[in-house]
């Protein structure tokens, strides 16, 4: 998760998601044993984490989030030169759970934009600080 101070996402030249004030970026990597209850504490405890200016929340200031699944954070470079993708959860598994998480924000009133799930994207953002921060279920 990143604190921006915008950040959009393209896919195929055409724009799918986009934030264009202060708020957070978060890259989205779902494992084998996430599930929709793990999506729902992950979801709140971004949109109440206190990062934003003065040590205030999204929820706070009713700041936008941007979500992008990225199954490849789960990528792992002990061996050899090519990363394995075993720990990221396949598609069938990750696909709701992104779903669900991002339903878990809207819930509670946030501002959500995504991006296209399985699509090559383009990501740009300007970094705010930077603040740049790891959640692990």
């Amino acid at each position: 998760m990143q604190r921006v101070s915008r950040a959009s996402v393209t896919v195929d030249d055409e724009v799918v998601g986009r934030i264009d004030s202060p708020g957070l970026l978060v890259l989205l990597g779902v494992t084998h044993d996430d599930t929709a209850e793990t999506a729902d504490k992950l979801a709140d405890k971004i949109w109440t984490l206190r990062i934003l200016a003065d040590e205030r929340s999204c929820a706070d200031l009713d700041a936008p989030l941007l979500v992008v699944s990225q199954f490849t954070l789960y990528a792992d470079t002990r061996k050899g030169r090519r990363p394995s993708w075993n720990a990221a959860a396949p598609r069938p598994v990750s696909e709701p759970l992104v779903d669900a998480f991002v339903a878990a924000l809207r819930a509670r009133g946030a501002t959500v934009a995504t991006g296209r799930f399985g699509a090559h994207m383009q990501v740009e953002l300007t970094n705010d600080g930077p603040v740049t921060l790891i959640l692990d279920s």
